[in-house]
């Protein structure tokens, strides 16, 4: 006897069944100015409640200045403040580049032999670990007290996250496409620039998330060890004055960089991993 039915499943619906749904409409439906607002709302929030809250409180001015104390103390003196940040910046930025660049031809190199890894990984992981404070009069003998110790500073401090990074990200691979790819008779350096690179970008891009504010850190710790101009002079003159509105200004323009920084490389990744799954969809 034939049986009236086909067997199906009954833990899985037919798509038939299933309401016709926009997937990109759905997810895409968050509205852009209220994501740009809502931070700003939560800042000025911020700012407020530290204005009400010293002023009725009163608490000292060089305990804690008021916001608004802080902005005249910016705009007393900007071009001070825009010099120094540009000093520190070009530092930060030099170094990022060189440890970026001599981190990523590493890692191409340990990501291909096991056997290079286990001999270069100690080496790094030294860099890592070892004290800046000890490092840098090193540096200032050899260097002298130019931009370049600065420079070597910064990129000491962000050579190991792009490093490891780049390892992971290299061999983080799909093994189908790999096969694929060695099926076809592609050749080393074509599996690198059609697989292993695209493949490592968004680890590339988590690591100069990480390193961007870790160089303008090591600048600035250089300019507090040497005295050397800068956003560390900076600090370090409002700190012996007392001038803690200044001080809070020097910190405020610090991190205004380090968030326009990481900003602008979270821009750079969505452009360019727009084809990434993590982007789809966003």
């Amino acid at each position: 006897m034939a049986r009236a039915t086909t067997d199906r499943p009954a833990s899985r619906a037919d798509v038939s069944d299933l309401p016709n749904l926009d997937v990109r409409r759905a997810s895409g439906s968050r509205d852009p100015l209220l994501l740009t607002l809502l931070p700003a709302i939560v800042v000025v929030a911020i700012i407020g409640g530290w204005e009400a809250w010293v002023r009725i409180a009163q608490v000292k001015r060089y305990l804690l200045p008021a916001p608004s104390e802080v902005a005249r103390a910016l705009a007393a003196e900007p071009l001070r403040y825009l010099d120094a940040a540009a000093t520190s910046l070009g530092a930060a930025l030099g170094g990022l580049l060189i440890a970026t660049l001599g981190a990523f031809a590493l890692g191409v190199v340990m990501a291909h032999s096991r056997a290079l890894e286990r001999a270069l990984y100690p080496p790094a992981l030294l860099l890592k670990v070892m004290p800046i404070v000890a490092v840098y009069p090193l540096f200032l003998i050899w260097f002298g007290f130019g931009i370049w110790p600065r420079v070597l500073i910064a990129a000491l401090i962000t050579f190991f996250p792009v490093l490891v990074n780049t390892v992971i990200g290299l061999r983080s691979i799909d093994p189908q496409a790999h096969d694929f790819l060695r099926a076809l008779h592609a050749s080393r350096s074509q599996i690198f620039w059609r697989l292993r690179l695209p493949s490592s970008l968004p680890y590339l891009f988590a690591a100069l998330r990480i390193s961007v504010p870790l160089s303008l850190i090591g600048a600035v710790v250089a300019e507090f060890l040497s005295g050397a101009s800068g956003m560390g002079q900076l600090i370090l003159v409002a700190n012996g004055d007392f001038d803690t509105p200044a001080l809070f200004g020097a910190v405020i323009v610090l991190a205004t960089m380090g968030v326009s920084l990481t900003v602008g490389i979270s821009y750079l990744e969505r452009r360019v991993l727009d084809w990434h799954d993590s982007y789809r969809g966003v």
